[in-house]
């Protein structure tokens, strides 16, 4: 996973993770601490499948299976608190002509782990046992309207300690993909961070 990394040499990084970015990004972070500087958590996870991920996302998952025709710009537009514009919504559809372009999206919830046995959760029980010992600064922004992700920014906050201390907030007007509903509070936020915390 973090071979990309390597050939790259960076250091200092400011790591942003949303949604996938968590389940990936994270992980970066407990293989390689030494090349985090800090990190910002937004509306994302690392689950084990020690604990249920909650009603909201096993209907995502299902709906992710079973629904005929996989809208991604519409799946954008509902998990995102203001109106995409046509333009926006045209480019979140532009990488899929057709449902057969579609099918790496449809599994994306099948890989999050889901249960114990799942082939993801020991590596992500192993980056939390390293996770829990950095004190690389973290702080939490998660969209005070996403379904999925309430409540885990908790977990951080718990478990990270360079999380102690931080000004952690929740966004009101904020869903899943904040990005889109908050995007010019959350680059002052990483910004601001990055000066308080060099």
């Amino acid at each position: 996973m973090g071979e990309w990394l390597r050939k790259t040499d960076l250091h200092n990084i400011t790591l942003f993770c949303q949604d996938w970015g968590g389940l990936i990004g994270l992980r970066l972070w407990a293989e390689m601490p030494d090349r985090f500087a800090r990190i910002v958590v937004s509306n994302t996870a690392l689950p084990t499948g020690d604990q249920p991920m909650g009603e909201a996302f096993e209907n995502w998952r299902t709906f992710s299976q079973t629904v005929p025709v996989f809208p991604a710009g519409g799946i954008l537009q509902g998990g995102t608190e203001t109106s995409l514009s046509d333009e926006t919504l045209a480019a979140y559809d532009a990488p899929f002509p057709d449902e057969s372009c579609k099918a790496g999206a449809r599994q994306f919830p099948m890989l999050v782990p889901a249960s114990p046995d799942d082939p993801a959760a020991g590596p992500n029980r192993q980056a939390w046992e390293v996770i829990q010992g950095l004190k690389t600064p973290v702080l939490t922004a998660f969209g005070a309207d996403d379904k999925v992700m309430a409540g885990i920014d908790q977990i951080f906050q718990k478990l990270c300690p360079g999380a102690a201390g931080q000004p952690h907030v929740v966004l009101p007007k904020a869903g899943h993909f904040l990005q889109e509903d908050v995007g010019t509070e959350l680059v002052k936020l990483t910004c601001d961070f990055i000066e308080r915390t060099s």
